[in-house]
Order: C-alpha cells, then structure tokens, then sequence
C-alpha cells in the first residue's frame, strides 16, 4: 500500500486566465463608473483599476475594494469563470 503526502509548502498558482482578469476588470471599473466623481474619486479608484496587473491573486483587489453591495454589483456583471474564481479564492 502506498500512502501519499501532499506538499503544503509550496503555493498553488492563483493567477487567473487573462481573460478572467478582464472580466473582472471590466465589471470593476463599471461598477467604480457608476458614482458622481464631483471630487475625483472615482478617477482615484480607476487609476488603480488601471494599474493592477495579472499576477497571482491580484484580480481579486477589484473585488475586495468593493463593500458588499458593490461586490453583489459586480459578481452581477461576471462571466460564470470568474465568480467561481472568485468563490475558489475568497
């Protein structure tokens, strides 16, 4: 009988497709887009939007920057890929 370990140390591999990071984008700035930016804020937030890019769990701060009501906005936007990358690493 052979008896096997899994190998804790080493981190999985979160990064997302590409284009699992562009719909997450995508849903983020539209939902950053729908606010008054009277004081810029929301340039503020798409700026950072804007800078984030694809390496490991990275397009998960366009979901985590949201409250929850923002989140549900939007998880309402996203391809059936990117919720359940969402679900697999929240």
């Amino acid at each position: 009988m052979t008896t096997q370990i899994m190998d804790t140390t080493l981190n999985e591999d979160k990064t997302p497709s590409e284009a699992i990071f562009e719909d997450m984008k995508k849903a983020a700035l539209e939902v950053w887009n729908t606010y008054n930016n009277e004081y810029g804020y929301v340039t503020e937030k798409t700026d950072r939007v804007n800078s984030i890019v694809n390496y490991q769990d990275n397009a998960m701060v366009f979901y985590r920057m949201f409250d929850i009501h923002n989140q549900a906005k939007m998880r309402a936007k996203l391809k059936e890929e990117a919720l359940e990358y969402i679900l697999n690493n929240s």
